[in-house]
């Protein structure tokens, strides 16, 4: 990979973002800093998913309980769920894997290891 900016700056690795390409295939976004629009819509794309995911476990929850709740509630309720779940795992994989380097690209698995 080329670089085409100044070569003080440390390039991050690349961000997973929350949201799929329009082919279904994981998107990325390469940045020399965490500030950029695109990294504050990713950010609050994210929250905005784990807060819909926490509203329809709620709502979800209460079609669960309730035994008598049709097949067809039941079902659109797992579907959603799903989703959300698909979502969250994106959010935790992505906020993990920015976990991994610190800003100076130190791998920050290594540190406090015993040696």
């Amino acid at each position: 990979m080329e670089r085409t900016t100044d070569p003080a700056t440390p390039l991050t690795s690349p961000r997973l973002l929350p949201w799929p390409s329009p082919d279904g295939k994981p998107s990325y976004l390469l940045t020399d800093s965490g500030g950029g629009y695109a990294s504050r819509l990713a950010d609050e794309m994210e929250a905005t998913q784990l807060a819909t995911g926490a509203d329809v476990l709620g709502l979800a929850r209460a079609v669960l309980d309730d035994v008598t709740s049709p097949y067809t509630e039941v079902r659109y309720a797992g579907l959603r769920l799903a989703e959300c779940l698909t979502d969250a795992l994106r959010v935790a994989e992505s906020r993990g894997l920015r976990l991994t380097e610190d800003a100076d690209g130190t791998d920050v698995t290594e540190r406090g290891r015993p040696a």
